[in-house]
């Protein structure tokens, strides 16, 4: 199986990739995690990018708060899928880094999850590697159904009185 690699702008974004690190774990997915910054290390995180590939990486994962170009910087760098996670960390409740995120121009795709959202980051990366490895999406299933029983639990045990 590739390996995600997961790349945050700052060390002050860990917290927020804790909810991506542990679902990677649950699913059994080698992953690496790094910090580059677009801005401060801009010449290390394009040579990450460039090399992703070759290094054995099938999908990158950037955190970045504000501005918020770690994504689009990789993007730049790799043909490789990258998601990209707008990180809450500024006066402006991370709108600034999901505006940053989204708004990749035309031929520069970069998915984006939503503020926060490093467990869905997990989870479209296992899908992406799924779609070539077969008992990755047995996982995935595995974990819908468990999700969907979950919900159907609560709601048998809902009482309104």
């Amino acid at each position: 199986m590739r390996k995600v690699g997961v790349v945050m702008g700052s060390d002050s974004d860990l917290p927020a990739l804790k909810p991506c690190f542990d679902q990677l774990k649950a699913l059994e997915i080698p992953f690496e995690a790094h910090v580059y910054s677009a801005h401060r290390t801009p010449d290390a995180a394009a040579a990450f990018a460039a090399q992703a590939r070759e290094n054995d990486f099938g999908v990158l994962i950037a955190a970045a708060g504000k501005a918020a170009h770690l994504a689009g910087a990789l993007a730049a760098r790799t043909t490789l899928p990258v998601i990209g996670i707008p990180v809450k960390s500024s006066t402006l409740d991370g709108l600034d880094a999901l505006l940053s995120t989204v708004q990749m121009p035309s031929g520069m795709p970069v998915a984006t999850v939503a503020i926060d959202g490093s467990a869905n980051a997990a989870l479209l990366a296992a899908q992406i590697l799924a779609v070539s490895d077969a008992a990755l999406a047995e996982k995935l299933d595995t974990l819908r159904r468990e999700q969907t029983e979950k919900v159907l639990r609560k709601d048998a045990a809902l009482c309104i009185e």
